[in-house]
C-alpha cells in the first residue's frame, strides 16, 4: 500500500477528529459563560439574603433566589415603578378576599423595605424612584414574629 493511499484513507479520521475538537471547544465556551452567570446569580442571591437577614427576616434559600432573580433581577427590575407594577402590588396588599369583599389593608412596612433591598441589590439605579413611589403608602408594624 502506498503512503499517499494510506494518508487518503485516514483523511476522514483527521477531519472527524478536528470537527469533534472544535465542537468540544464551542461547548466548553458556552458552559463557561453559563457557569459564570450562575456564580454571579448566587453571589447576588447571597448578598440579598444577608441584607434581608440583617433587617430581621428569616434566611431564604439562596439557590431559590438565584433561580428566580438570576443576575439581573428578572421581572422585579423590569420597570419596577410602572403604573401596572404598582397596581399589581397594591392589589396584593389586600385582605385576600375576591370580588366585592376585597379591601385594601395597611401593609407592614418591612414588606416594602424587602422590595427595596431586592432593587438595591439587582437594579440600584431604580431604587430612588421606588422609594418615592412607596413613600406615600400608609404602613404599620402589622406582622409579628
Amino acid at each position: 500500500m502506498s503512503p499517499t493511499r494510506m494518508a487518503s484513507e485516514h483523511k476522514w479520521i483527521y477531519i472527524g477528529s478536528i470537527v469533534v475538537l472544535v465542537a468540544m471547544m464551542i461547548i466548553g465556551l458556552f458552559t463557561y459563560k453559563q457557569q459564570r452567570a450562575t456564580n454571579q446569580a448566587h453571589e447576588k442571591a447571597n448578598q440579598l439574603n444577608d441584607a434581608l437577614v440583617a433587617q430581621g427576616f428569616r434566611p431564604l434559600n439562596a439557590g431559590n433566589i438565584a433561580n428566580v432573580l438570576g443576575t439581573d433581577g428578572g421581572a422585579v427590575c423590569t420597570d419596577p415603578n410602572s403604573a401596572l407594577k404598582r397596581g399589581l402590588w397594591l392589589i396584593q396588599m389586600a385582605n385576600g378576599a375576591t370580588g366585592p369583599g376585597m379591601r385594601p389593608v395597611i401593609a407592614d412596612g418591612r414588606v416594602l423595605q424587602a422590595g427595596a433591598e431586592v432593587i438595591k441589590v439587582y437594579c440600584p439605579e431604580k431604587l430612588d424612584a421606588y422609594r418615592e413611589k412607596i413613600a406615600d403608602l400608609k404602613t404599620s408594624d402589622t406582622v409579628h414574629d
